[in-house]
């Protein structure tokens, strides 16, 4: 490190919003996927499944987002 300069700090608020942002970008990815995949009604429906535990994930973590 250079003198005077402090290691970065990551923060709980740091960790969530990461947290939040990939799992946004899960439930874009898997409803993408139920769209393109039209040959395998169990593969579709396995990722809309997905979709829609990952948005309840989301939420949870906007929702922790929120009262930081």
């Amino acid at each position: 490190l250079h003198a005077g300069l402090r290691p970065l700090q990551i923060t709980n608020r740091d960790r969530v919003l990461r947290a939040w942002q990939n799992s946004t970008e899960l439930v874009r990815d898997y409803q993408g996927y139920t769209h393109e995949i039209t040959s395998d009604k169990k593969l579709t429906e396995m990722f809309a499944q997905f979709a829609e535990d990952e948005a309840l994930h989301a939420a949870s973590l906007l929702e922790v987002l929120r009262e930081m």
